[in-house]
């Protein structure tokens, strides 16, 4: 099973939080500090799972998220999206236009987002 995970956030701390915390449960990680440079990865990397913040410079979350679902590798791949403002977003709009997996507010639990994408990957394989 593959179990490589792409994660994004423009602050290197939370990134490397969340890249701690999944590679001690077993994935293997890989990481962008924004969205355009996660695409350019996406398109030549086969991950089994998105983990991006929402506000960063260059591509935002949301839009990274778009970009993705337009790949036809990456329309059924689990996507876990990173915010400090889950009041302002429409979680319910981006689950169902997005396909969006799980929406975690800041400040997050790194181990709730393992389990996510362990979850998610069991309803997957």
């Amino acid at each position: 099973m593959n179990k490589s995970v792409l994660i994004v956030d423009d602050n290197l701390a939370l990134l490397r939080v969340t890249q701690f915390a999944m590679e001690r449960a077993g994935f293997q990680t890989q990481t962008a500090r924004n969205g355009r440079l996660a695409l350019d990865l996406a398109k030549s990397t086969a991950f089994a799972a998105v983990i991006t913040d929402q506000q960063m410079p260059e591509m935002t979350g949301i839009e990274l998220s778009r970009a993705l679902r337009a790949l036809p590798e990456y329309r059924e791949c689990p996507i876990f999206l990173l915010t400090a403002k889950g009041l302002e977003l429409e979680l319910s709009r981006l689950r169902e236009d997005l396909g969006i997996n799980g929406v975690f507010c800041k400040p997050f639990s790194p181990l709730a987002v393992v389990k996510a994408v362990e979850d998610s990957m069991m309803t997957c394989a």
